[in-house]
């Protein structure tokens, strides 16, 4: 069935929730995720589907706002549209997640490129495609929120990831860039005597730039690049292969859940 914007019910599972009963940004990735791949199942073309038609999309660039935090059980529906399908192969959409009395929990801008699954190069898809997610426009998509310019030391994390975490298509799914990124943060505020369960999602963008592999060896290099309104940490993250080939670059914005904001901004040597 063709139609522009699908609404339809999601739900995080119970290991999407750290112990203080919040829902972990990577999850709210994997949660855009589904949605997306809902809506595009719903519209006549699932996973199966694509891969038996030999292509498939996957996200070059993706930019989150969080709104508020979620806790486990809590009703939770998305509202997903394409807004541009650009040369048949590089396809822009919103998505929002939604509490049961419509409002805004998180929402996502995604930029998928359709590939050849066995080039596994960027290919122009097909009208039954392209036909199968007309655009449709509600305005603005979804943008980091504005900051000033600050800088301070990097930090870097090295891990090698596991075979089990493959996604379908053989490389680390890209919510798991998120992960990492949280990971790297996470233990820098343990060395400065931070619970790391007090870190609270604001904000993510992350662009793409290869696949990752099991058991290679990733670094992320994490430093601070910027402060908001509200006094939220702005952190840029550079995620590298051996031989410094990048895999993406990534900016976080994050905050300590109910304290201080300069706490978090001291544990990087900011301030």
């Amino acid at each position: 069935m063709t139609q522009p914007v699908w609404e339809f019910p999601v739900a995080l599972p119970r290991h999407a929730f750290s112990a203080r009963d919040a829902a972990r940004a990577g999850d709210l990735w994997r949660a855009f995720q589904e949605a997306a791949v809902g809506a595009s199942s719903r519209a006549g073309w699932s996973a199966r589907r694509f891969s038996e038609a030999g292509t498939a999309f996957v996200v070059r660039t993706m930019t989150v706002r969080h709104h508020r935090e979620t806790y486990y059980g809590e009703p939770l529906h998305a509202r997903t549209w394409v807004c541009r399908f650009r040369r048949e192969m590089i396809s822009s959409r919103e998505v929002r997640i939604l509490d049961q009395s419509g409002g805004l929990v998180a929402e996502a801008t995604q930029e998928w490129v359709h590939i050849d699954l066995n080039a596994r190069t960027p290919v122009r898809a097909p009208d039954s495609v392209t036909s199968a997610f007309p655009e449709h426009d509600e305005g603005q998509g979804v943008e980091l929120p504005a900051s000033t310019e600050i800088s301070g030391p990097t930090d870097v994390f090295r891990l090698r990831p596991f075979y089990t975490s493959m996604d379908p298509l053989g490389h680390a799914n890209h919510p798991a860039y998120v992960d990492w990124c949280d990971e790297a943060t996470s233990r820098v505020m343990v060395r400065a005597g931070l619970d790391p369960l007090a870190l609270e999602p604001v904000a993510e963008q992350i662009v793409f730039r290869g696949g990752v592999g099991a058991d290679e060896l990733v670094e992320v290099q994490t430093r601070p690049v910027g402060l908001t309104a509200a006094g939220d940490l702005v952190l840029r993250h550079r995620v590298r292969l051996e031989g410094d080939v990048r895999a993406a670059d990534a900016t976080t914005v994050r905050r300590l859940h109910g304290q201080d904001p300069g706490l978090l901004q001291r544990a990087f040597g900011v301030g």
